[in-house]
C-alpha cells in the first residue's frame, strides 16, 4: 500500500464552468479504528447534494482540499477493531456519512453499520448510482410515510419529481410494496422513464396537480412524496392530500410552510434527511439492512439499474463534466464515474 492516494478535491467553492472547481491532488492513506472500514473506491456518483456543497461555501479559499462524494462501491482492503459485519475482500456500497471526508477517493474510511453488501450482479457502474437514492427512498417511504409491504392496492402515493434519482428508486420501491403510483415528469425522456419503472400515472409539475389529479378520477391521494421545489408544491399538496394521509419531503423548503393547511385534515407532515442518523449517530445499523435488503431486491431481479451516464477515470475533469450534468436539471436517473488512472 502507497503512503498517498489519489482524490477529486476543490480548495475554493467555484461555479463548475472554472477549471479549479475540482482539482486532482494527493491525500495520506487513511486509517481506520473501531467500526471503521477502510475502502477502495472502485466507482461514485453524483447527486444533487455534492452540487450544494460544492457551490455552497464561502468564496475563500480552504486551507485543505475537501473532498464531497455520497455515493460509492468497492472493496474492504482494512477493517477497525471492532468490525463484525464485512471482512477484507467483501464487496460493499453505502452513501457514508456528512460529516466526514467523502468518497471522491481512492480510499475511503466509513463506518461498517451504514455500509451495505454490494448486489453481485451489479457491475460498478450500476451499483454506485443506488445507495443515497436508494436510502432516501427507502427512509421515505417506510419510516417517515409509514408504509407497510402488501395490502396496498387501495392506496395511491403522489411522487413529485419522479425521474429524478430519488424518485426513480421510489417509483420502484412503492410499486413493490403494491401501492398505485402517480409520479410527476415533464419531458418526453423523463415521462418514458417514470413510465418504464412502473409508474401507473403520469402528471407534469409545471402544470396544476390538483387538476391533474382530479382528472384521473381521484380527489385525494393517500401519500406524498415530495423530492423537488417544495416551495412550489406546497399548497397543491396540502389540498390534494387525503384526510389522514401522510407527506414526506426531502428538499429543504425558503419560505415558511403554512403547516395549518393540514390542520382539518388531521394530516401528517415529515421531513426526510438520509444523514440524520450518521449526523446524530442514532440508529445507525438500520442504514446496514436497509442496504442489504435493497442489494437482495437486486439480484431478485425486482428493481431496475438507475445509471443513465458514465464518466471513467474518476479525475476532476470527468467530476466537473458529472457536475455540470446534475445542474443541468435534465437529468433522469444518475450519472456516475468508475476507476482510478493507473
Amino acid at each position: 500500500m502507497t503512503n498517498n492516494i489519489k482524490a477529486v478535491g476543490f480548495y475554493q467553492h467555484l461555479p463548475i464552468s472554472d477549471a479549479k472547481s475540482f482539482e486532482d491532488i494527493e491525500l495520506p492513506v487513511p486509517t481506520v479504528g473501531g467500526h471503521d472500514l477502510l475502502v477502495r473506491v472502485d466507482g461514485v456518483s453524483v447527486n444533487p447534494v455534492d452540487v450544494g456543497v460544492r457551490k455552497g461555501g464561502r468564496p475563500k479559499p480552504l486551507k485543505h482540499p475537501k473532498i464531497i462524494g455520497w455515493d460509492a462501491v468497492g472493496t474492504v482492503i482494512d477493517t477497525g477493531s471492532e468490525v463484525s459485519l464485512f471482512a477484507k475482500g467483501d464487496r460493499v456500497w453505502y452513501a457514508g456519512d456528512f460529516t466526514k471526508s467523502g468518497s471522491d477517493a481512492q480510499n475511503q474510511v466509513v463506518d461498517e453499520r451504514i455500509v451495505g453488501h454490494a448486489p453481485k450482479n451489479l457491475d460498478d457502474e450500476s451499483a454506485a448510482a443506488v445507495p443515497l437514492v436508494g436510502l432516501t427512498a427507502y427512509e421515505s417511504l417506510f419510516e417517515k410515510l409509514h408504509i407497510t409491504w402488501g395490502n396496498n392496492a387501495d392506496k395511491t402515493i403522489l411522487i413529485i419529481n419522479g425521474a429524478g434519482g430519488v424518485g426513480s428508486m421510489a417509483v420502484q420501491l412503492a410499486k413493490l410494496a403494491g401501492l398505485k403510483v402517480i409520479a410527476t415528469a415533464s419531458r418526453p425522456d423523463s415521462v418514458a422513464w417514470v413510465e418504464q419503472l412502473g409508474a401507473d400515472e403520469v402528471i407534469d409539475h409545471h402544470q396544476d396537480l390538483v387538476k391533474q389529479v382530479h382528472a384521473l378520477g381521484l380527489q385525494y391521494v393517500d401519500y406524498v412524496l415530495n423530492l423537488n421545489n417544495l416551495d412550489a408544491h406546497w399548497d397543491e399538496i396540502a389540498e390534494v392530500i387525503k384526510p389522514n394521509g401522510m407527506i414526506a419531503a426531502t428538499t429543504e423548503n425558503h419560505r415558511l410552510i403554512d403547516l395549518q393547511k393540514l390542520t382539518k385534515k388531521r394530516a401528517t407532515f415529515a421531513w426526510e434527511w438520509m444523514y440524520s442518523k450518521s449526523y446524530y449517530q442514532v440508529d445507525l445499523e438500520s442504514q446496514h439492512e436497509i442496504l442489504d435488503e435493497i442489494a437482495k431486491l437486486y439480484e431478485d431481479g425486482k428493481l431496475q439499474t438507475l445509471d443513465k451516464i458514465h464518466y471513467s477515470p474518476i479525475n476532476a475533469e470527468n467530476m466537473r463534466k458529472a457536475h455540470a450534468d446534475v445542474e443541468s436539471g435534465k437529468m433522469v436517473g444518475k450519472v456516475v464515474l468508475t476507476g482510478w488512472e493507473k
